[in-house]
């Protein structure tokens, strides 16, 4: 069973902390394959937010965890612990995969991870981070980043993002959309996002949209335009595009599109079929405008994607 060690040290953010602790720890009924043991490691209780934590595992546990969550810290100015950041550089040396959420950043930082890589956290700290370690390149526009072995997230809602994608990396969009549904996250916002960033699915809430995102997304393999789905929508195509982009943040068509996009992800994991066939199932007509959209998209071509996620875990049925 794969380890997910969230190391708890200094003064934390509470909402990091437990996002991960509920994601990780809380397995889908889709999930087949082993789920994720999720340890909480820290050398004595630490205050999270409101509350007092008491870890069940000293920091030396990181490093023979498989993957190490860095929640927020509480406040940048305050001195980080040398045992955290001694700790999580042991566990990247020890071959763990390094992620961290919001602020945790800077712990990454300060252990030498970003040293050379792309890295991201909250807005409002990004030139702090990029003045304290001028060898990362810190992108402030993005929801995070995937160098590999080193990940790192924006503000609070970023850190769903990374989260479902270490699953889809793990699991699979299937599984990893099936976490996303039990959380009702909100639709992906736009922004540079790393290769293999799978959309997460799209919420359920009672918003204006929700019945009319549902109805399209049972006939993708359809030759949809906007106009259709403004047609279902009882609405005009500009009405329409004005609802997108104030619920989603993008036009009907690049929502659309996306969907098609994620659908084919899914597919070219869980299944053997031809491009030119998953091309037709998904509504894009044919193999190279699935090509061209995919790549533009995903950031690889779909025979890529299919071989770097076949190497992860065997096809489905």
């Amino acid at each position: 069973m794969p380890t997910v060690a969230l190391p708890a040290a200094g003064h934390l953010l509470h909402f990091e902390l437990a996002v991960a602790y509920e994601i990780f720890g809380n397995p889908p009924r889709e999930a087949t394959q082993g789920w994720y043991d999720v340890l909480l490691c820290g050398p004595r209780p630490v205050r999270v937010g409101p509350f007092t934590v008491e870890p069940d595992h000293g920091l030396e546990r990181l490093a023979a965890a498989d993957t190490v969550i860095v929640p927020a810290c509480a406040d940048i100015d305050d001195p980080l612990p040398q045992e955290l950041i001694d700790a999580v550089r042991a566990a990247h040396e020890a071959g763990a995969r390094i992620a961290s959420l919001c602020t945790g950043a800077f712990v990454l930082g300060a252990a030498g991870l970003l040293d050379g890589r792309r890295a991201t956290t909250h807005w409002a700290h990004a030139a702090e981070l990029s003045a304290r370690h001028p060898r990362a390149v810190v992108d402030p526009d993005v929801l995070y980043t995937d160098n590999g072995s080193v990940l790192t997230a924006a503000g609070k809602a970023a850190a769903v993002d990374l989260c479902l994608h270490l699953i889809h990396l793990d699991h699979g969009a299937a599984v990893a959309n099936s976490v996303a549904r039990r959380l009702v996250v909100p639709p992906h916002r736009p922004g540079g996002q790393a290769q293999f960033v799978s959309t997460p699915v799209q919420a359920t809430g009672d918003h204006s949209l929700s019945q009319l995102l549902a109805w399209v997304q049972q006939r993708l393999d359809q030759p949809l335009t906007v106009t259709d789905m403004a047609r279902k929508a009882n609405t005009s195509p500009r009405h329409l595009g004005r609802q997108f982009r104030s619920v989603i943040g993008e036009t009907p068509l690049q929502w659309l599109l996306t969907q098609r996009v994620r659908r084919a992800q899914e597919l070219l994991e869980s299944t053997d079929q031809s491009i030119e066939a998953i091309a037709l199932a998904t509504g894009m007509g044919t193999a190279t405008t699935l090509r061209r959209q995919f790549k533009r998209i995903v950031g690889v071509p779909p025979h890529s994607y299919r071989r770097s996620f076949r190497s992860v875990r065997p096809p489905g049925p």
